[in-house]
């Protein structure tokens, strides 16, 4: 791994240096090649692990943590950071540059009293699902490797201390254009010093000016809107999504409760402290433009109010039309024109489906998987004896096959709804088995769940087990912001 001085250090405003303060007996719970891959790293070593464990310095490291504010469940926070998340700086691999960070390496100044560690049950969430999301195909961070320690830390009990290695693109947030627009600190020369920033480092195509400006935010609109549809298309519930947990790039950033949908419901809540359903599963595109919105609002000194609300005014039609692209290979709709009314209909045909999903308290993952077995030329389905509301499906499986129409080639269609209907996601009880047998020193089911995952739309005979609904405990876990 060669790390580079991070263009960061140009702006001393927004970050200050600390370092990890390292754990006792580092050892390797977790290790993912896929993500060593994009840094050109071969194998995990233990030099490498006493580096990334904060036991020992990495030549070339930067070492800092980030100041930043955000909204956090519709409130103002004004100055937040990284409470428990050093930066080492970028890493220089074959497909570009990667932030490479340790999440749960030690306190920073803005851990807020805390002790800026992560436990092992939040480290190990926070792997699966970097991972997890990657192999659906979703925009996100990734994550090198979980290490384990005999530290303890406490929380409402007494735990170990664990560390996230992960990966980022960027680590710049919504929040952090809100702080240096809101905070004592914050100036319009300082706002526009990390606006160029951010162009230059992530957008060099765009130029530093009010065209680049206004061309940049849109851009941030439709990655956004992009990676939001990319949630509601399979079943994906972050949890918190706060200002500060929200990538300038559109990619899925910072897990806590997070949560795929079991039976599907469109009010699920996987976040014990969000009682009021703020990021509830189907208010994340809502959300999305209010943060956006929020970002826009923090940009004014900057960007012209007019730029602004013509770039927020895409979001719903960007949002909508990556739905689409997303959502009709799952059901084996084709479409070869834009039609507005056609768009339309493909949305009611959609509704209809996930309404009849949600009134028969139908499993998401399993039965969009089960259109792989379906004989779409059939007068019967399949996925008929799912439903107890038998009248409504046929009612819904008519409109369908109508507008499918008649497909030559079967087989081959049953393949293809597979390739994008996957049959394994990380459901949280998932999770919680492997999370209790590394708590008992068995890593066997934690690797085995992580090799799934990696190929989340083949068979896998050997672990159909993990493919089952959840027993009775398992269905719909709601988990703190500290998992």
């Amino acid at each position: 791994m060669q790390l580079k001085q991070d263009f960061f250090e140009q702006l001393p405003e927004f970050y200050s240096q600390v370092f990890p303060l390292g754990i006792s007996n580092p050892h390797w719970l977790a290790w993912s090649q896929d993500a060593a891959d994009l840094l050109a790293i071969n194998a995990p070593t233990e030099s490498l692990l006493q580096g990334l464990s904060g036991n020992a310095a990495i030549d070339g490291a930067s070492y800092y943590a980030q100041v930043y504010s955000g909204h956090q469940f519709g409130g103002y926070s004004s100055q937040l950071g990284d409470g428990r998340s050093i930066i080492l700086g970028e890493a220089l691999g074959p497909q570009g540059a990667w932030d490479v960070a340790l999440k749960g390496g030690g306190p920073t100044p803005y851990s807020r009293h805390g002790d800026g560690r992560a436990v092992m049950r939040s480290a190990v969430r926070e792997f699966l699902i970097s991972e997890a999301l990657h192999h659906l195909h979703v925009p996100t961070t990734r994550a090198l490797a979980v290490i384990g320690s005999d530290l303890p830390v406490w929380r409402e009990t007494q735990e170990a201390a664990a560390i996230t290695v992960r990966l980022a693109r960027s680590h710049i947030r919504f929040g952090h254009f809100e702080f240096f627009c809101h905070s004592e600190r914050g100036a319009p020369d300082k706002l526009k010093q990390l606006l160029n920033f951010t162009i230059k480092q992530h957008y060099p195509d765009l130029s530093c000016d009010a065209l680049g400006y206004k061309a940049w935010f849109a851009r941030v609109v439709a990655d956004t809107a992009k990676m939001i549809a990319h949630w509601q298309t399979i079943g994906f519930a972050h949890g918190v999504m706060n200002t500060d947990n929200m990538s300038i790039l559109g990619d899925t950033f910072d897990f806590g409760p997070f949560a795929f949908l079991d039976t599907f419901k469109e009010d699920f809540i996987c976040n014990h402290s969000d009682p009021e359903g703020r990021y509830a599963f189907g208010q994340q595109p809502g959300i999305g433009l209010w943060n956006l919105q929020r970002l826009a609002q923090a940009l004014t000194p900057i960007i012209p109010s007019d730029d602004l609300v013509a770039a927020l005014n895409l979001y719903q039609v960007e949002l909508v039309q990556q739905y689409l692209v997303l959502m009709r290979p799952k059901l084996g709709l084709t479409t070869t024109y834009q039609c507005v009314e056609q768009d339309q209909s493909d949305l009611e045909l959609i509704g209809g489906f996930t309404t009849l999903m949600e009134k028969n308290h139908l499993d998401h993952t399993n039965t969009w998987r089960r259109f792989g077995l379906l004989d779409p030329n059939a007068c019967s389905s399949a996925l008929r004896d799912d439903f107890v509301d038998l009248n409504g499906f046929d009612t819904w499986y008519q409109a369908y096959q109508m507008r499918l129409g008649k497909v030559d080639e079967v087989h081959q269609w049953q393949v293809a709804r597979n390739q994008v209907n996957p049959k394994y996601v990380l459901r949280n009880y998932l999770a919680q088995e492997a999370i209790i047998a590394v708590e008992e020193g068995n890593l066997t089911p934690l690797h085995q769940l992580q090799k799934v995952l990696q190929t989340p739309f083949d068979e896998q005979a050997e672990f159909e087990h993990l493919a089952k609904r959840p027993p009775d405990w398992g269905q719909g876990l709601i988990m703190s912001c500290s998992s």
